[in-house]
């Protein structure tokens, strides 16, 4: 059987897919068509040769839910809340993150006030009704809506975490007197406290549902045209995958779906080459991104703000940590009003692209630098399949920055790719540095069509020691989509002090979120749940989620519980406090359906001895070019060892190596360069 997964980028659409028989891989790779995202998916299984109908399952990982928020291209939408918090969503928090920035704009709703419905209930805190809702009084709300052309509405009333009763009442009525309507409960999307964040994930999953739920269907559709006839998975922003019923019901899930599938990847493969703790680099066409792996398991995040904190939407999911830069491939270069180069977060993107895609391109960007200076070959981009244009390229460079600047074209592109590098490397040390971890401690991964090509210079920068460039880099994402378990995240506040709360309570809590697992996981048979409890010392306004085990629940055991939380207190932040009261805010629980292990096969050794091609290639000064050794990386066997400067050259790829640099050939495949710091 043949497993298949795409991953659409904002330039490339990457395939990449495994013959479980044969234990072969296949790649391919398109634009992306921004205009029809499912047409360049097609594209990609067009040009790999895959047989579809032979494939078992397809799994796809898209920046479409986070674009259609950014770009504020979502649905049309209305909100219903309890009488008398109208305004909650709209007031948002009182902090002000950039005190003395006198431009600062407020969080902007998706939904205005005038779209913002009042209904007469109310649910206390402990569950317990108080103002029974009357469904009549949604009738006169729903004509209303009707005669505004909402395409989507979003429920949240008070309290309805505890009890969603007055919430599935509102569903139902929804749901017989505008059919058409997409509806999303708020109980359905997250069962925790907090107002205005509850609030603003419900309203995201709402304003993005009608988009995301019809591209769904929409690809389901297409590939069954196709003659594809086994499963489509969706990509989370957790690190799993989902259903594509799920996907329709929950598509703020699918927020970050696109670049967590290299996380997966590196994590897999640095452990099974014994690198246990890496950073994961992976710069593709629009933006570069960082993560920090520990242990194997990737640092993930209970929440996240869409469009930065100081004026993003909130978004209350598990999401892999990733700290995005606009650095990619198309970034753009550009010269501000005071005279200084910049570079990005603008991108070309797919269309028009790069100059030298010659796709009607005229600003100059990060892989029009690289063209220029050599480091990627004109006339073996993607194997040939796509020749660059260098010196229109070598043009639109000269006109729009090296002659505005007084600079020779090659420094004008030297300075673009050294801008770039210290934006990618502010984000590694984000993911580093900034949370107490040391780079010097890690080895980096490098993915995405252009990490491999500015990597090792990162490094450099970080005195990281080494890099890995996994095979198939520019398809990382993919692969990583391929070995990505099934998983849903549930939770349910229950906020008690540790000495006070039901466990029982608890206990039967954890018994229906499994039950919820099951109807919502297909591989039922290889199921794994992990329990964690959001705890906090009296007082504190946020939680560490601490895992425990299911019969430290069942027997109550309260000293077990607290010992675990002070051990992660005192991990996290050097100290505890083993004399303050702890309290239970939170139950967690991460149900993961297990995939079979996807085991790398070895490369055979063919042409190692091979005598590399070489080329002008301009490294550390513009004004020397070197002329450089380019491997194929196809006829690199296992155990080959070579010295920089050097380049490696693949089907979609470059990497770059300096003077000092030396690189040993993984019996996997994967090239570990050892960073020469002191050259």
């Amino acid at each position: 059987m043949t497993l298949l997964a795409v991953d659409i980028g904002g330039t490339f659409t990457d395939l990449m897919a495994f013959d479980e028989v044969s234990e072969g891989f296949y790649q391919a790779k398109s634009l992306t068509t921004p205009h029809d995202l499912a047409q360049g998916i097609l594209d990609c299984i067009h040009k790999s040769g895959l047989e579809i109908g032979g494939a078992g399952d397809v799994i796809h990982g898209t920046t479409q839910a986070i674009n259609t928020l950014i770009e504020r291209k979502g649905a049309k939408t209305a909100l219903l809340v309890t009488k008398g918090t109208r305004d909650v969503y709209t007031i948002g928090r009182g902090n002000r993150p950039e005190s003395y920035n006198l431009l600062f704009h407020r969080h902007r709703p998706l939904v205005p006030r005038s779209l913002t419905f009042e209904v007469e209930e109310r649910i206390l805190a402990g569950g317990d009704v108080r103002d029974q809702m009357d469904p009549a009084q949604l009738d006169p709300i729903c004509d209303r809506l009707k005669s505004l052309d909402i395409e989507a509405v979003a429920v949240c009333f008070l309290h309805a975490y505890a009890n969603p009763l007055h919430e599935q009442l509102a569903g139902e009525v929804l749901a017989q007197r505008l059919p058409d309507i997409y509806v999303s409960l708020s109980h359905e999307i997250l069962r925790e406290y907090r107002e205005f964040e509850r609030t603003s994930t419900t309203v995201v999953n709402a304003y993005i549902g009608p988009r995301m739920s019809g591209y769904v269907q929409g690809l389901e559709q297409r590939l069954h045209d196709i003659g594809f006839k086994g499963d489509l998975s969706i990509m989370q922003s957790n690190g799993g995958v989902m259903a594509p019923d799920v996907a329709v019901k929950k598509p703020v899930n699918m927020m970050e779906s696109g670049p967590v599938g290299g996380i997966i990847a590196s994590a897999e493969v640095g452990g099974a080459l014994g690198y246990d703790d890496v950073i994961s680099f992976d710069m593709g066409g629009t933006t570069a991104k960082a993560s920090l792996i520990r242990d194997r398991q990737a640092t993930t995040a209970e929440g996240y703000y869409v469009g930065g904190y100081a004026s993003g939407d909130p978004v209350m999911a598990p999401v892999v940590d990733v700290v995005e830069v606009g650095a990619g491939g198309g970034s753009i270069a550009w010269i501000d009003d005071v005279g200084a180069l910049k570079v990005g977060p603008q991108s070309s993107g797919a269309d028009p692209g790069p100059i030298c895609y010659a796709g009607g391109g005229r600003e100059p960007t990060i892989t029009d630098a690289n063209v220029i200076l050599g480091r990627v070959g004109a006339s073996d981009f993607l194997g040939g399949e796509m020749p660059l244009d260098l010196e229109g390229a070598i043009a639109g460079t000269k006109e729009k920055v090296a002659g505005p600047l007084g600079m020779d074209v090659y420094e004008a592109a030297q300075a673009i790719v050294r801008i770039a590098i210290t934006k990618m490397s502010l984000a590694v040390r984000e993911v580093s540095v900034e949370k107490g971890y040391d780079p010097r401690d890690f080895a980096m991964f490098a993915s995405g069509g252009a990490g491999p090509l500015h990597a090792v210079a990162i490094a450099r920068e970080l005195h990281i020691p080494t890099v890995i460039i996994p095979r198939f880099p520019a398809h990382f994402s993919a692969l990583g989509m391929l070995m990505a378990d099934e998983r849903q995240d549930f939770i349910q506040t229950c906020l008690a002090g540790l000495e006070q709360v039901d466990f029982s309570v608890l206990e039967r809590i954890h018994d229906e979120m499994v039950e919820q697992a099951k109807a919502e996981l297909k591989l039922g048979d290889n199921m794994e749940f992990q329990v964690k409890l959001d705890l906090r010392y009296v007082g504190q306004e946020f939680t560490l989620s601490v895992p425990v085990s299911l019969d430290l629940i069942k027997a109550g055991d309260v000293e077990a519980i607290r010992k675990a939380y002070d051990e992660l207190h005192e991990l996290r932040y050097a100290h505890h406090a083993a004399d303050e009261p702890v309290e239970v805010v939170n139950l967690r629980l991460v149900a993961t359906g297990r995939r079979p292990a996807l085991a790398l096969p070895r490369i055979g050794a063919d042409g190692s001895g091979m005598e590399p091609k070489r080329r002008q290639v301009y490294l550390d000064d513009p004004t020397a070019p070197v002329a450089c050794p380019v491997h194929e990386r196809t006829a690199l066997g296992p155990g080959f060892e070579f010295e920089g400067p050097a380049l490696v050259q693949e089907y979609a790829s470059t990497t770059v190596m300096f003077a000092g640099d030396r690189c040993r050939v993984a019996e996997t495949g994967e090239l570990i360069v050892s960073v020469g710091l002191d050259a």
